[in-house]
Order: structure tokens, then C-alpha cells, then sequence
């Protein structure tokens, strides 16, 4: 990790900066994949499968067969586990229900908003070196609640045509509707356009390598909507004298492993602390069987000493990071200052792992900068707000002259009209 050590503010562009790919290449090979999908539906995924995944498959379609096998699969230990991460996020997005309220904006006029949920909803579940099984709780439970009729899902099969049986428990006790073996580009145009095995959905979700990002992005130009533009994980660490410096290198290490393009940042007012977790950290990747992953996302990383929690907290808020952990005595305190991120977690003991899989709230999030603009995925991702009014007699009469001579000034005639027919008939 780089250490910067009392930088000044022209500094901080360099500090907060995520690592830099150029993606000319790879959206061309991203496009070409979208478009033969949708030209060619099943076959093209099958191909794609064979040629990325290196399995042919016969079909796409999760059997009931092959999610019975995975519940033998799957330790009762481990069950036990999804069910209780599976019942904490339930209850957290339940909390978050929409309450409808009428507003008369003047006598006679009456409107209000219903929230109504996306019918058909696509989750997109990375395989690959982490299968994560989490993150198909973490998208469908808020689905369900929020009452979306399809809750498709697409995931990598392994190179003997299985998914990881983890994932399919998960499946199946958050309610997801259908499961395909599909993975990368491939699955996002399958979901985006639709296939013969495969039901076009209104918006997908879910995280993915640098290809399946930017197949989102492409998609969304004009086929799809997805929950959130995103990009490789991370962390940011507040800490001062107070912070227990094995449980941050044990943060800082745990959002390491994700990924060689993954970063995370530290930010300290204790120089001693700063020394501490640099001994840690080189102590506990030692011993971690994703060393080599993690090693590379600490040469992505940083470590910045500062004089002060107010500074401390102003470079966080410039980085807004995806994950946001406060290790300090005042933690409460700082906590009001949080601006931008994704997800914060508060004291000594809310580690990142926490939020990751049981705690109940989502770790789908906005990463690369993006949490200045965009929430992380909550229960109204799955819904949308459609807006009513009502104006009766008394309505017209009150906002009718006031509409009139806007629609006027605006020179839309035919605007001014529709009110002014409605006031001559009173």
C-alpha cells in the first residue's frame, strides 16, 4: 500500500483515484457478444458457454432434479446459515415498504403516489473464483417482498454443467422463479433481449467482472434498466489511536481477496496505528489462501495519515466509497458527517463481512465513485412510483387560470385548451 503521510488537497485527486483500464478493446468484444445473442438466442449463449465456461451444455434451464441434489449437497450447517442472513435481510427491506399518502395540493385537487413493483426482474450471480450464493439473497429477498412476478437468475455453470449447489439453496429460499446456466456477457444479453429458454426482463441486477459491467451499461442504452453503473470492489477505514489495528488489516484484507483490481484505502489521524496495521497486514495475508489476489489489490491501494477527524472524514467523503468503515472512539459522532458511500459500519466489531452476508442490510452498492449519486440496491429498486391526481369542480376553478396562462407563455395552445374548454363548461 502507498503511504501518503499529512497530503495536501491537490493530493487528494491522486489518493481518491481507482485504478485506470482502458476499455476500448473490451467493449468492442462486449457488443459483438450482445449482438449475436441477440440474433441468435439459445444457440449463441450454448456457444458462449462452451467457448468462456468450457462446457456444452444441452440446455439452460435449472432442473428441479439438480436443486433437490443441491440441498444434499449443501451442509445443514451452512443451510442454517442462508436461512438466518435470508430472515435478516427480509425483515430490514420489509422495514422499507412504501406508505401511500394523498396530498390535496388546493381544494379540490388531490394527488398521490402507488408504488408498484417491476414484473419482471433478472439477477445476474458472478461464479468464478468466489461463487457468491450471498448476493442471490441480497437481490432476490427485496424482489419478492416488493412483489416482482419473475425473478429470473443467471449464473456460470462449473465445466461439468453443475452451479455451484450454494447458490441453488440460496435459490430456492428467497423464491427465485427460474435459474439458467448462463454467465458473463452471454447471460446479460440473454436477460436483456431474451432467448427461447430464457424471459426478456425489465431490469437486471447484480455485480460482475469488467465484461459483464459493461454489458449492464450497453443493455441499459436502450433494451433494459439496471439497478446501478458499477465497477471493482472497495473499502475505505477511518481509524484512530482507539482502533484495534488486527481488526482493520483484517477489513482492509477481507475486501483485498475479492479481486486484483479491487482497492481499499485507510485513513488515519494515529501515526503509531498507521505502522501497526502496516505489521498486520503483511501478517495475515501471509496466511491467506487468496494471497496473490490480494497482494495485487494492495499495490492499487493506499494509507493516508491526516491531522484531523474533520479531515479524516472530508477525504472519505471525496473518495465515497462503496464501503465505509469507522473505527474510532467518536465513531456516533463521524457517523453524522458520512456524505458519500455506500454502506457504513459503525465501531470496533461491524466488520464489512457483517453487511456482506447476515446483518440485513444489501451489499449491492455503488462503487468507482459513484455513491456521490446512486443508493446501493434497497427494496425500492424493485418498484416504481406512479403518480395520480384527481380534480374535481372546485379543482379546476382553483389552478385552471394559472394553467391556462402557463400553457400560453409556453405557446401550446392546444394545452391551454384542454383547460379552457373545462372552465367554460362550469
Amino acid at each position: 500500500m502507498k503511504i501518503y503521510k499529512y497530503p495536501q488537497r491537490e493530493q487528494w485527486a491522486e489518493i481518491t483515484a481507482r485504478p485506470h483500464l482502458d476499455h476500448t478493446q473490451l467493449q468492442q468484444t462486449v457488443s459483438a457478444v450482445l449482438s449475436d445473442v441477440r440474433q441468435r438466442g439459445d444457440e449463441a449463449v450454448l456457444d458462449y458457454e462452451e467457448r468462456f465456461d468450457h462446457v456444452r451444455l444441452q440446455s439452460l434451464a435449472v432442473t428441479e432434479a439438480e436443486m433437490d441434489e443441491a440441498e444434499q449437497l449443501v451442509s445443514t450447517e451452512l443451510k442454517d446459515a442462508i436461512r438466518l442472513a435470508h430472515q435478516n435481510i427480509y425483515k430490514f427491506h420489509e422495514a422499507q415498504r412504501f406508505s401511500e399518502v394523498r396530498v390535496e395540493t388546493q381544494p379540490g385537487v388531490v394527488c398521490w403516489q402507488k408504488s408498484v413493483a417491476i414484473e419482471k426482474v433478472g439477477l445476474y450471480i458472478p461464479g468464478g473464483t468466489a461463487p457468491l450464493f450471498s448476493t442471490v439473497l441480497m437481490l432476490a429477498t427485496p424482489a419478492k417482498i416488493a412483489g416482482c412476478q419473475e425473478c429470473v437468475l443467471c449464473t456460470p455453470p462449473n465445466r461439468e454443467g453443475k452451479v455451484n449447489p450454494a447458490i441453488l439453496v440460496a435459490a430456492r429460499t428467497a423464491g427465485v422463479s427460474a435459474i439458467y446456466k448462463a454467465g458473463g456477457v452471454q447471460a446479460i444479453g440473454a436477460m436483456a433481449y431474451g432467448t427461447e429458454s430464457v424471459p426478456k426482463v425489465f431490469k437486471i441486477f447484480g455485480p460482475g467482472n469488467q465484461y459483464v459491467m459493461a454489458a449492464k451499461q450497453q443493455v441499459s442504452l436502450g433494451d433494459v434498466a439496471i439497478d446501478m453503473p458499477a465497477g471493482p470492489s472497495e473499502v475505505c477505514v477511518l481509524a484512530d489511536e482507539s482502533a484495534n489495528a488486527a481488526f482493520v488489516a483484517a477489513d482492509l484484507l477481507s475486501q483485498a481477496e475479492h479481486g486484483i483490481d479491487s482497492q481499499v484505502l485507510l485513513i488515519t489521524t494515529s501515526e503509531q496505528l498507521l505502522a501497526d496495521v502496516q505489521v498486520e497486514v503483511e501478517r495475515q495475508l501471509n496466511l491467506l489462501p487468496r494471497k496473490d489476489i490480494a497482494q495485487k489489490a494492495l499495490d492499487n491501494s493506499r494509507s493516508v495519515l491526516v491531522g484531523s477527524a474533520d479531515e479524516m472524514m472530508a477525504l472519505s467523503n471525496a473518495y465515497a466509497p462503496e464501503h465505509l468503515i469507522i473505527q474510532t472512539h467518536d465513531y456516533d459522532e463521524l457517523a453524522t458527517k458520512v456524505i458519500n458511500a455506500g454502506s457504513v459500519f459503525l465501531g470496533p466489531y461491524a466488520c464489512e463481512s457483517a453487511g456482506d452476508y447476515a446483518s440485513g442490510t444489501n451489499h449491492t452498492l455503488p462503487t468507482h465513485g459513484y455513491a456521490t449519486a446512486y443508493s446501493g440496491v434497497n427494496l425500492d429498486s424493485y418498484c416504481r412510483k406512479v403518480t395520480f391526481q384527481h380534480l374535481n369542480e372546485e379543482g379546476v376553478r382553483r389552478i385552471g387560470p394559472a394553467v391556462e396562462l402557463m400553457a400560453e407563455a409556453e405557446q401550446l395552445d392546444a394545452h391551454k385548451n384542454a383547460m379552457t374548454i373545462r372552465l367554460k363548461s362550469l
